[in-house]
Protein backbone atom coordinates (compact mmCIF):
# COMPACT_ATOMS: atom_id res chain seq x y z
CA UNK A 1 0.00 0.00 0.00
CA UNK A 2 1.50 3.20 -0.90
CA UNK A 3 1.58 6.05 1.22
CA UNK A 4 0.91 9.53 -0.16
CA UNK A 5 2.16 13.63 0.81
CA UNK A 6 -0.47 16.17 0.46
CA UNK A 7 1.45 19.87 0.44
CA UNK A 8 -1.40 21.74 2.25
CA UNK A 9 -4.31 21.29 4.59
CA UNK A 10 -6.73 23.69 2.95
CA UNK A 11 -10.37 22.69 1.48
CA UNK A 12 -8.36 21.11 -1.31
CA UNK A 13 -5.75 19.45 0.75
CA UNK A 14 -8.36 18.69 3.46
CA UNK A 15 -11.41 16.95 0.99
CA UNK A 16 -8.23 14.95 -1.39
CA UNK A 17 -7.08 13.49 2.09
CA UNK A 18 -10.99 12.54 2.93
CA UNK A 19 -11.13 11.03 -0.44
CA UNK A 20 -7.99 8.78 -0.63
CA UNK A 21 -8.81 7.04 2.92
CA UNK A 22 -12.27 6.43 2.01
CA UNK A 23 -11.00 4.99 -1.31
CA UNK A 24 -8.48 3.28 0.86
CA UNK A 25 -5.68 1.87 -1.83
CA UNK A 26 -3.40 4.33 0.44
CA UNK A 27 -1.60 3.05 3.30
CA UNK A 28 -1.08 6.47 4.55
CA UNK A 29 -1.72 9.73 4.26
CA UNK A 30 0.77 12.63 5.22
CA UNK A 31 -1.16 16.11 5.24
CA UNK A 32 1.50 18.63 5.22
CA UNK A 33 1.39 22.44 6.27
CA UNK A 34 3.10 24.98 8.22
CA UNK A 35 -0.02 25.34 10.25
CA UNK A 36 0.32 22.00 12.02
CA UNK A 37 -2.20 22.13 14.40
CA UNK A 38 -4.84 22.45 11.47
CA UNK A 39 -3.50 19.99 9.22
CA UNK A 40 -3.42 17.60 12.70
CA UNK A 41 -7.12 18.28 13.07
CA UNK A 42 -8.19 17.71 10.05
CA UNK A 43 -6.17 14.94 9.99
CA UNK A 44 -7.92 12.99 13.05
CA UNK A 45 -10.98 14.52 12.29
CA UNK A 46 -10.61 12.05 8.97
CA UNK A 47 -8.90 9.21 10.95
CA UNK A 48 -11.83 9.54 13.58
CA UNK A 49 -14.66 8.96 10.69
CA UNK A 50 -13.02 5.82 9.64
CA UNK A 51 -14.50 3.42 11.69
CA UNK A 52 -17.99 5.04 10.56
CA UNK A 53 -17.21 5.22 6.68
CA UNK A 54 -15.47 1.68 6.61
CA UNK A 55 -11.84 2.73 6.27
CA UNK A 56 -8.55 2.26 8.72
CA UNK A 57 -6.04 4.56 6.67
CA UNK A 58 -3.27 6.16 8.60
CA UNK A 59 -3.24 9.73 8.60
CA UNK A 60 -0.74 12.38 10.29
CA UNK A 61 -0.02 15.76 9.81
CA UNK A 62 3.21 17.33 9.66
CA UNK A 63 4.74 21.07 9.17
CA UNK A 64 8.10 20.53 6.95
CA UNK A 65 8.13 19.76 3.23
CA UNK A 66 10.87 17.60 3.93
CA UNK A 67 8.04 14.81 5.84
CA UNK A 68 7.18 14.35 1.98
CA UNK A 69 10.56 12.24 1.29
CA UNK A 70 10.14 8.81 0.25
CA UNK A 71 6.14 9.17 -0.57
CA UNK A 72 5.39 7.39 -3.61
CA UNK A 73 3.36 10.27 -4.67
CA UNK A 74 3.22 13.90 -4.04
CA UNK A 75 0.68 16.00 -4.57
CA UNK A 76 0.75 20.05 -4.70
CA UNK A 77 -3.07 21.51 -2.87
CA UNK A 78 -3.74 24.46 -0.86
CA UNK A 79 -2.58 26.46 2.35
CA UNK A 80 -5.41 27.26 4.84
CA UNK A 81 -6.42 30.00 3.52
CA UNK A 82 -7.98 27.94 0.37
CA UNK A 83 -4.94 29.41 -1.75
CA UNK A 84 -3.46 27.21 -4.43
CA UNK A 85 0.68 26.61 -3.92
CA UNK A 86 1.94 28.62 -6.80
CA UNK A 87 4.06 31.33 -8.18
CA UNK A 88 7.86 31.60 -5.84
CA UNK A 89 6.14 29.97 -2.96
CA UNK A 90 5.25 26.71 -5.04
CA UNK A 91 8.44 26.88 -6.87
CA UNK A 92 10.09 26.96 -3.54
CA UNK A 93 8.20 23.83 -2.43
CA UNK A 94 9.08 21.89 -5.16
CA UNK A 95 12.83 22.97 -4.85
CA UNK A 96 12.63 21.59 -1.30
CA UNK A 97 11.34 18.55 -2.31
CA UNK A 98 13.99 18.00 -5.37
CA UNK A 99 17.08 18.80 -2.85
CA UNK A 100 15.75 16.55 -0.27
CA UNK A 101 16.35 13.83 -2.78
CA UNK A 102 12.86 13.00 -3.57
CA UNK A 103 11.81 11.34 -7.17
CA UNK A 104 8.13 10.89 -6.47
CA UNK A 105 5.70 12.25 -8.73
CA UNK A 106 4.10 15.16 -8.70
CA UNK A 107 0.59 15.65 -8.72
CA UNK A 108 -0.68 19.49 -8.94
CA UNK A 109 -4.27 19.37 -8.01
CA UNK A 110 -5.42 22.97 -8.41
CA UNK A 111 -6.89 24.91 -11.15
CA UNK A 112 -4.18 27.76 -11.17
CA UNK A 113 -0.96 25.59 -11.25
CA UNK A 114 0.22 25.59 -14.81
CA UNK A 115 2.70 28.15 -14.30
CA UNK A 116 4.40 26.25 -11.58
CA UNK A 117 4.06 22.92 -13.40
CA UNK A 118 5.99 24.72 -16.23
CA UNK A 119 8.62 26.58 -13.83
CA UNK A 120 9.25 22.87 -12.06
CA UNK A 121 9.94 21.86 -15.25
CA UNK A 122 12.19 24.56 -16.79
CA UNK A 123 13.50 25.91 -13.67
CA UNK A 124 14.15 23.06 -11.86
CA UNK A 125 14.64 20.16 -13.88
CA UNK A 126 11.97 18.11 -12.47
CA UNK A 127 11.00 15.23 -15.01
CA UNK A 128 7.85 16.13 -17.47
CA UNK A 129 7.05 12.63 -16.92
CA UNK A 130 6.97 12.93 -13.19
CA UNK A 131 5.05 16.42 -13.34
CA UNK A 132 0.85 16.10 -14.23
CA UNK A 133 -2.17 18.07 -13.60
CA UNK A 134 -5.38 16.76 -12.48
CA UNK A 135 -7.97 19.52 -12.62
CA UNK A 136 -8.99 18.96 -16.14
CA UNK A 137 -9.83 15.36 -15.11
CA UNK A 138 -12.76 17.21 -12.81
CA UNK A 139 -13.71 18.84 -16.20
CA UNK A 140 -14.25 15.79 -18.30
CA UNK A 141 -16.12 14.12 -15.40
CA UNK A 142 -18.83 17.26 -15.57
CA UNK A 143 -18.82 16.76 -19.50
CA UNK A 144 -19.59 13.00 -19.29
CA UNK A 145 -21.93 13.56 -16.60
CA UNK A 146 -23.79 15.94 -18.61
CA UNK A 147 -23.44 13.94 -21.90
CA UNK A 148 -25.36 11.63 -20.15
CA UNK A 149 -28.34 13.78 -19.03
CA UNK A 150 -28.58 14.59 -22.86
CA UNK A 151 -28.60 11.04 -23.80
CA UNK A 152 -30.59 9.73 -20.63
CA UNK A 153 -27.75 6.92 -20.05
CA UNK A 154 -25.22 6.48 -17.53
CA UNK A 155 -22.28 8.46 -17.29
CA UNK A 156 -19.83 5.39 -16.73
CA UNK A 157 -20.81 4.23 -20.00
CA UNK A 158 -19.34 7.78 -21.87
CA UNK A 159 -15.85 8.35 -22.53
CA UNK A 160 -14.74 11.59 -23.91
CA UNK A 161 -11.74 13.73 -23.39
CA UNK A 162 -11.09 17.38 -22.56
CA UNK A 163 -7.93 18.65 -24.60
CA UNK A 164 -6.33 22.13 -24.33
CA UNK A 165 -6.09 25.17 -21.91
CA UNK A 166 -9.70 25.90 -19.89
CA UNK A 167 -11.78 27.36 -20.02
CA UNK A 168 -11.17 29.39 -23.09
CA UNK A 169 -9.05 27.41 -25.13
CA UNK A 170 -10.25 24.30 -24.61
CA UNK A 171 -11.63 21.05 -26.99
CA UNK A 172 -14.30 18.49 -26.27
CA UNK A 173 -12.72 15.75 -28.35
CA UNK A 174 -16.39 15.13 -29.22
CA UNK A 175 -15.30 12.87 -32.60
CA UNK A 176 -13.71 10.06 -30.82
CA UNK A 177 -16.20 10.16 -27.72
CA UNK A 178 -18.34 6.91 -26.95
CA UNK A 179 -20.93 6.09 -24.94
CA UNK A 180 -21.75 2.43 -24.56
CA UNK A 181 -19.05 1.77 -27.13
CA UNK A 182 -21.23 3.67 -30.00
CA UNK A 183 -19.00 6.86 -31.21
CA UNK A 184 -21.21 9.19 -28.99
CA UNK A 185 -21.68 11.56 -32.58
CA UNK A 186 -23.88 8.69 -33.85
CA UNK A 187 -26.49 8.92 -30.80
CA UNK A 188 -25.85 13.01 -29.59
CA UNK A 189 -27.56 15.92 -32.28
CA UNK A 190 -24.75 18.73 -33.46
CA UNK A 191 -26.96 21.16 -31.49
CA UNK A 192 -27.01 19.02 -28.18
CA UNK A 193 -22.84 19.20 -29.10
CA UNK A 194 -22.43 22.42 -29.59
CA UNK A 195 -24.71 23.71 -26.42
CA UNK A 196 -22.56 21.32 -24.06
CA UNK A 197 -19.38 23.14 -25.94
CA UNK A 198 -20.84 26.76 -25.74
CA UNK A 199 -21.19 25.77 -21.52
CA UNK A 200 -17.53 24.25 -20.57
CA UNK A 201 -16.35 28.39 -19.87
CA UNK A 202 -19.11 28.30 -17.32
CA UNK A 203 -18.27 24.79 -15.76
CA UNK A 204 -14.59 26.35 -15.00
CA UNK A 205 -13.13 26.49 -12.12
CA UNK A 206 -14.01 23.26 -10.50
CA UNK A 207 -14.64 23.35 -6.89
CA UNK A 208 -12.44 21.89 -4.00
CA UNK A 209 -14.99 18.55 -4.06
CA UNK A 210 -14.24 18.21 -7.40
CA UNK A 211 -10.70 18.84 -7.89
CA UNK A 212 -10.01 16.46 -4.77
CA UNK A 213 -11.90 13.44 -6.26
CA UNK A 214 -10.41 14.10 -9.87
CA UNK A 215 -6.33 14.00 -7.77
CA UNK A 216 -7.49 10.98 -6.13
CA UNK A 217 -7.71 9.02 -9.19
CA UNK A 218 -4.74 10.71 -10.60
CA UNK A 219 -2.89 10.19 -7.49
CA UNK A 220 -3.58 6.58 -7.04
CA UNK A 221 -2.85 6.20 -10.64
CA UNK A 222 0.68 7.64 -10.48
CA UNK A 223 1.32 5.96 -6.88
CA UNK A 224 -0.18 2.15 -8.32
CA UNK A 225 -0.51 2.12 -11.96
CA UNK A 226 -3.78 2.34 -13.85
CA UNK A 227 -4.78 0.97 -17.02
CA UNK A 228 -7.64 3.85 -17.81
CA UNK A 229 -7.06 7.14 -20.06
CA UNK A 230 -7.15 10.40 -17.76
CA UNK A 231 -7.19 14.01 -19.43
CA UNK A 232 -4.35 15.92 -17.52
CA UNK A 233 -2.26 19.13 -17.79
CA UNK A 234 0.96 17.95 -18.91
CA UNK A 235 4.31 19.34 -20.63
CA UNK A 236 3.43 19.33 -24.57
CA UNK A 237 6.65 20.46 -25.24
CA UNK A 238 8.96 23.46 -24.50
CA UNK A 239 7.24 23.68 -21.00
CA UNK A 240 4.19 24.63 -22.36
CA UNK A 241 1.15 22.72 -20.43
CA UNK A 242 -1.84 21.67 -21.53
CA UNK A 243 -4.33 19.04 -20.85
CA UNK A 244 -4.41 15.88 -23.00
CA UNK A 245 -5.21 12.19 -22.77
CA UNK A 246 -2.36 10.17 -20.97
CA UNK A 247 -1.92 7.05 -19.88
CA UNK A 248 -0.28 6.71 -15.93
CA UNK A 249 1.89 4.37 -14.57
CA UNK A 250 3.65 3.91 -11.35
CA UNK A 251 6.27 6.94 -11.10
CA UNK A 252 4.31 9.10 -13.50
CA UNK A 253 3.23 9.02 -17.18
CA UNK A 254 3.30 6.31 -19.46
CA UNK A 255 2.82 7.98 -22.85
CA UNK A 256 0.53 11.32 -23.95
CA UNK A 257 -2.41 9.96 -26.43
CA UNK A 258 -2.72 12.08 -29.53
CA UNK A 259 -6.76 12.47 -29.57
CA UNK A 260 -8.73 11.96 -32.58
CA UNK A 261 -9.80 15.40 -33.87
CA UNK A 262 -11.76 16.98 -36.55
CA UNK A 263 -10.46 19.17 -38.35
CA UNK A 264 -12.14 22.18 -36.28
CA UNK A 265 -11.45 21.08 -33.07
CA UNK A 266 -7.12 20.09 -33.99
CA UNK A 267 -7.00 24.21 -35.04
CA UNK A 268 -8.63 24.80 -31.81
CA UNK A 269 -6.10 22.61 -29.90
CA UNK A 270 -3.49 24.16 -32.15
CA UNK A 271 -4.39 27.23 -31.26
CA UNK A 272 -4.72 26.56 -27.41
CA UNK A 273 -1.29 25.13 -27.74
CA UNK A 274 0.03 28.08 -28.82
CA UNK A 275 -1.78 30.50 -26.03
CA UNK A 276 -0.23 27.55 -23.56
CA UNK A 277 3.14 29.23 -23.97
CA UNK A 278 2.02 32.50 -22.93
Amino acid sequence: MPFIAIIGAGPLGGSLAHKLAGRQRTGEIRLIDPEESVARGKALDIYQSGPVEGFGTTLTAYATNHAAVGADAIVMADAVSGAEHAGEAGLSIVRQLQAAGSSAPIVFAGVSQRELMMRSIVEIGVPSARVVGSAPVALASTMRALSAVVLDASAVDISLNVVGVPPRDVVIAWQEASVSGQPLTSVMAPHDIAALSARVPSLWPPGPYALASAAARVTEAVALGSRRQFSCFVDIGRGRIAAMPVELRRGGIRRIIEPSLTTQERTALDNAAHNAAR
